[in-house]
Formats: structure tokens, sequence, C-alpha cells
């Protein structure tokens, strides 16, 4: 097919979804325009779209979507994030009945893909995206589109919207009613013996082009009914008689169940029943109403003036006053969850040195400290130094005038007002001429209850865990250092019945079946390190024992962050020794040295750009590019990937390490204010390439929670 006439197909596409909105007269255009809803169904690949075939719209920034679907033997489950208002990513994990190529009963395959939202929707244009589906798997689902959207608000006076989308497939979305090819270049034959892994570039809009649309029409806010025309002819499928194809079009309805979970049914195909759920939620809509305590009033001083006498400094001639003020916050701090680490307090200028043991939030906690020393100091004393602490390390200290707190308090934009007046500096390593509460160490805490550890992607078993009680501990005799441990006691699960490795390279974690089997009470890992700063830009650590539970070594890091910095970099190096499989005190015979240099990047808006480069546990050597994005609530979603100097064929299934990371904040589900964190990351599969010591305590996430540009992205809630 010659260029002009695969774009005016394109148009074509386009035009279907978009030229009723561009006539005045148009018979569907007959209510003011009306923004999408703002959570769009998704289709059979856990994406936005009708079906089987894909839209144009995106899901809300930030949204996590997780999705099954099931027809013909074949099931689906998609995760899906919206990484950013316009680019999102999708990794899914599938099962095929007697797609017996590979030797299995059960195929099971992995795959991502990515999509971009090149026009957003509006009044009279159509959103626009472009999608690549299946870019790095095996390429059973590999394919590419354009598709276009437009959205109608009670068209032709029928009740809610209708959505109309039309689009150009390539891959699996050109396999039926092709009309072509892009420049007349042919795809490249998909082949079957491969491991998958690496991005399929020689395939991207090669091929075939087809043409796809459908139409939804969201009744209300339950029902909603769809139909397509499909242009993927299933030809892997059909031809190993899972199903026989006898229509290119596709029926459904879908249920709003709740906000976040939608069901539907369809009839696909002319021969098959289908359903899916999906269930869609957003890191800034917490699953429990959020409450927090209101903080207290600020007390405000007297005036000088007509009160001179409240505003003498004669009380700092007193050596007993510092304590005498540290008894009086502990308090009204420990009230907020905030812990005293020390207090310097001068005849003008005072400085808090705390740890925040509640608020995810470290703005909040800012803010609380800073109304509980207004109410408690002198009325002499204007300037408040704030030093958030983690761990014993002083993060950064932020300054701020009480003037400006008594001032703002009740102001409209009183959060933007006091971060253009506060100042942002390093903290000092140590705090002269401070006091400190005389029960602050040591430190004894414990804790013990259940925990589950996952193991995904067993072609065997889909998702295998090991379930049973932990016990914690952790014993902190002086600032900055600990004494940690964690025994664990197994009392049931199925990681044991795994598979054998296979792996040609040292079996760093491809040997996870034989620590089950060996360790029902594994001492999880048991170590003490210590960290402090250096300088007033500069932190350390050194950790020493069983750091994790396959590895135990010694590990030291530097890491250089100012507080006002964007960038940091920081340097790693470690002696890890194999421990025995039961998990107790021996060691096996093989050892590394490893370590990386790293450098870590906010990007802005939680968005942050991470690079290691280093030795791995195998002793392969290479790089991992990390981008991650974090919310305001703590919400944390990334992806990573590996590249080493193991060849594909060394490395094994999956041909490169590479995975999704996942964090969400206890309080999300409470809606009580809570630093806990539940965290995940999914591999497409686990093998030894790539595999980084697991070291706990690394400085960087420690350190960046209490510098500007963390505080930046979440001082609008200083004054809750």
């Amino acid at each position: 097919m010659t260029r002009t006439l695969w774009v005016s197909a394109l148009a074509s596409c386009v035009a279907v979804t978009g030229n009723f909105a561009w006539s005045q007269n148009a018979a569907l255009d007959t209510q003011p325009y009306k923004a999408p809803a703002e959570q769009p169904s998704l289709n059979f690949y856990g994406l936005p779209g009708v079906i089987d075939t894909p839209s144009a719209l995106a899901m809300p920034d930030g949204q996590l979507a997780v999705s099954v679907s099931h027809f013909a033997g074949q099931t689906r489950t998609s995760i899906s994030a919206q990484f950013t208002p316009r680019l999102s990513a999708t990794f899914r994990y599938i099962g095929l009945q007697d797609f017996n190529d590979f030797g299995f009963s059960t195929f099971r395959d992995r795959s991502f893909d990515l999509r971009y939202l090149i026009l957003k929707e509006g009044k009279y244009l159509p959103a626009v995206t472009v999608g690549l589906q299946d870019l790095a798997g095996t390429g059973i689902y590999s394919g590419e589109y354009v598709v276009a959207t437009k959205t109608f608000n009670q068209p032709l006076n029928l009740p809610g919207q209708i959505r109309l989308s039309g689009g150009l497939g390539w891959g699996r979305l050109g396999s039926s009613g092709a009309i072509g090819t892009l420049f007349g270049s042919a795809r490249p034959a998909f082949v079957t013996n491969d491991t998958g892994g690496e991005p399929s570039t020689d395939q991207w809009f090669r091929g075939d082009v087809a043409p796809f649309a459908g139409i939804e029409w969201t009744i209300n806010d339950r029902i909603g009914l769809k139909a397509e025309y499909s242009s993927d002819a299933y030809e892997p499928e059909t031809s190993r008689g899972l199903f026989t194809r006898d229509s290119r079009l596709n029926l459904g309805v879908e249920y709003q169940y709740s906000d976040r979970l939608r069901l539907g049914a369809y009839y696909l195909y002319g021969s098959e029943l289908g359903v899916s759920a999906q269930l869609q939620l957003n890191p800034n809509r917490a699953l429990t109403p959020r409450t927090v305590s209101g903080a207290r009033p600020i007390i405000e001083r007297p005036s000088r003036a007509t009160n001179p006498t409240d505003w003498t400094t004669d009380w700092a001639a007193s050596s007993d006053a510092p304590a005498t003020m540290q008894d009086a916050l502990a308090p009204d701090l420990a009230a907020d969850g905030l812990r005293i680490e020390a207090l310097q307090v001068l005849p003008t200028s005072a400085e808090l040195r705390f740890t925040n043991t509640r608020f995810e939030n470290t703005s909040i906690a800012v803010g609380r400290a800073a109304r509980a020393m207004a109410r408690i100091l002198p009325a002499s004393v204007e300037t408040f130094r704030l030093t958030p602490m983690r761990n014993g390390l002083a993060l950064s200290t932020i300054t701020v005038r009480r003037t400006d707190l008594e001032r703002l308090e009740f102001e409209p934009d009183a959060a933007s007002a006091l971060y253009a007046s506060a100042q942002f500096e390093d903290a000092h390593p140590t705090l002269p001429q401070s006091v400190r509460p005389a029960d602050l160490y040591p430190q004894l805490s414990w804790s013990y209850g259940p925990y589950v550890s996952p193991s995904y992607f067993d072609p065997d078993r889909p998702v295998r865990a090991d379930a049973g009680l932990a016990a914690r501990m952790h014993y902190r005799p002086a600032p900055g250092w600990l004494i940690s441990g964690e025994v664990r006691a197994r009392l049931a699960g199925n990681i044991e019945d795994g598979r054998e490795s296979n792996s040609v390279l040292p079996r760093v974690r491809t040997d996870a079946a034989l620590f089950a089997q060996a360790a029902s009470t594994p001492i999880d890992n048991l170590f003490v390190s210590r960290q402090w700063k250096p300088g007033r830009s500069v932190y350390a650590r050194v950790s020493a024992g069983y750091l994790e539970s396959m590895f135990g070594g010694v590990s030291g890091e530097v890491l250089w962050k100012p507080a006002n910095s964007r960038l940091a970099l920081g340097a790693e190096i470690n002696y890890a020794r194999q421990r025995d499989f039961d998990q107790r005190f021996g060691f096996q015979d093989y050892d590394v040295v490893t370590g990386h240099i790293s450098a870590y990047y906010e990007l802005g808006r939680g968005y942050t750009a991470q690079v290691d480069v280093g030795r791995y546990l195998a002793g392969d050597k290479g790089a991992t590019f990390t981008l991650s994005r974090e919310f305001e609530n703590g919400w944390k979603i990334g992806g990573f990937v590996t590249l080493t100097d193991v060849s594909s064929a060394d490395f094994g299934e999956g041909s490169f390490d590479k995975g999704v990371t996942l964090t969400i904040p206890l309080g999300w589900f409470l809606g009580q204010p809570s630093r806990q964190k539940i965290s995940t990351t999914i591999r497409p599969i686990q093998r030894d390439g790539g595999a980084r010591l697991r070291v706990p305590g690394r400085l960087y996430e420690q350190v960046r929670k209490g510098h500007r540009e963390d505080l930046a992205e979440s001082w609008s809630r200083v004054w809750n």
C-alpha cells in the first residue's frame, strides 16, 4: 500500500470518531460538550478499550488497574499504571490452555505494553493514542496501534454517553481485514522457541495493517453496553483448535459494581462467551477516608509594647531552662507521634531535632513540631529551626519565623506563604549546646505477626507463597546504631515445590526452592549497622551480619545529597557470602565482592530517576535503570531494567532482569496516619543475572524524605 493510501486510511479512522462533533447540525452533537468520564472502562488486555480492541482514552493520572479476563481457554491477568497523565504501562500474565508448542498443558507467558496519549480529547477533536502491545515478550500477543476516541453526551436525547473508537492495528491487531502495509515492509515471523524479554523493535509497525472500531454506550452510572469490530484473526489459537472464530464482531455488557470494581460478560467472535473483572485504584483516593486529628492552635504571643516583661531573655541565664523547656515540649510532641532527639534553646532562637513516628508526610510532622514550639517556648524565641531525623541521621534544617506562623495560621494560602519565607539547608552532623531526653537510649522494640512471602510466574503454578509467623527485634544502643533480626516460622507454603534451577550462572537467586526445603524456622536476617554524617551533605553506613535470607557479609555505603539539590551520588561496596540452605548460622562456599556507583535525580512531581552501575551477585557487570513515582500520600510505583555482560542465552528465560515495584502505605487502607508500608517487586521471572544484594537500610530513601524537594511536594499539608 502506498504511503498516501495508508495516511488516508488513518485519517478515515480518526474521522469516524470525530466528524460528528465537527458539524454544528450533526445529530449526535445535541448537548454541550462534557469531558469524558474520569475512569474509562478496560478491555480484555487490561487497557482502556472496548472489548478486545483499545480506545484512546487514558486513565486518571496515577491510576492503578488490575484486571482478569477469560474466554476460549485464555486467561489474561493485567496490571496497568497511568505513570504520567499521557504515558501508561502494563504488565500482563496469560495462561493458554492446550497451547502445546512449549510442552505445557497450560502455557503461561508474560508481556509488557506501553501507550502514549498524543492528543487529549477536546470539544471538537478526539483523543489519539499510540500503543505497543507485548513489546518485550515472546511475541504471542505482539501488536501496535494508533487509535482515536470521541465522546458524545446524551446523543439523540439518549441517556448517558456514547463513545466511538477507531484505529489501525499491526501484528495481532492487523491480522484480519488488512488493507495493506506501511511502506511495503513485511513483519518478521514469530519464533515460538524464543526466550522472550527483548524488545521486538524489528516488528513494530511492520507488516499488514487493518482497521478496527468500537462503540461504548454508558447508559447510567452502573450499566454499559459495548460492540466492536475486531481486526485480530487469532491465528495462533484457531490454528491449534482452541476455538472457532466465526465473526469479527464482539458484544458485551458491563456492570459497575462499585466505584472501583467493574464486571463484564461478552459474546466474542461468533462462538465464545467471556467474562472480565476490572479493579481500579487511585493513590489520590484512599480506600478508607483519611482522618488526621486536628492540629492544636498556635498561642500568639502578647504584644511586646504592652507586655515587655513577657519578652525578656532573663530566662536564658538559667542552666536549667533548656531541660525545663524540653520536659514541657515532650508530651506535646508525643501526642503527635514526635520524639525529641535534641533541643538547643538560645535567647532568640531554638533548634528542635525530632523523629517522626506517625506521619508518612514529613511536612505534617514539621508543622506539628513548629506549632508545639510556638505554644511552649518563651516569647523572645523568634527563630525556629526544625530538623527531622531518621535512624540517627539529621536530614535537613527548616528555619521558620515564629511571627510568620502566628500571622499565617488562618490565611487562605498559608502553606505557600510559609514555604516562601522558610529556609532549607543541610543539617549539621551534631547539635552543640543541646539537651537530650535522659531515657532516649537505649531503645528496644519488638513485634510479631503473620508474614507472606510470594514467588511469581513459575510455569507450573503462577503464584507460589510461603506463610507463617515472624518475630522481629530492633535494638538501638546509641544514636545511629542498630541491632536487628527477624526469625520466621513457616506454617504453610509451596515455594519448596518450585522448579529446580537450570542456571549456568552462579545460583545466587534461582535456588529459592532449596532454601525453602531446608528451612522451616529460618533466621531471615540478623545484623548490626551504624549510620552517621561525616559532613553536612554526606551520609555513611556500615552493616554486617546476615543481611538477607540468602546472603550475609559486610556492606559499606557513602551518599552525597545536599538538602537543596535534586541530585544525589552514592557508592556501595559489599563482601557477600552465600548462606546455608537452612538459613541458620552457616555459610556455603560461594562468595563475591559486589558494589555499585549510583546517581539519583529528582525530576519533580514525585518522579525520581536512578542509575546503578557496578558488579552484581553472580559476578556480572552492568547497570540498573530505575524510574519511579511517589505520590503525596506515600504510594510509590516504579519500573526497572538491568542490563549486564551476561548474554541472553546465559541469562535464560526473560533475557535480562526487569520488573515493577509497588509500595502502598498502610495508612491508605486504614485511614489513620502510619509510617508502615506494604512493598512488593513483580518480576516476569527471577534469574541469577543482574541480581543485587538486598541490604537493609540503604541511605537514599531515608535521606531524601527530609530534603527540600520531597518536602515541597507535600508542603500543602504543613498546617494539617
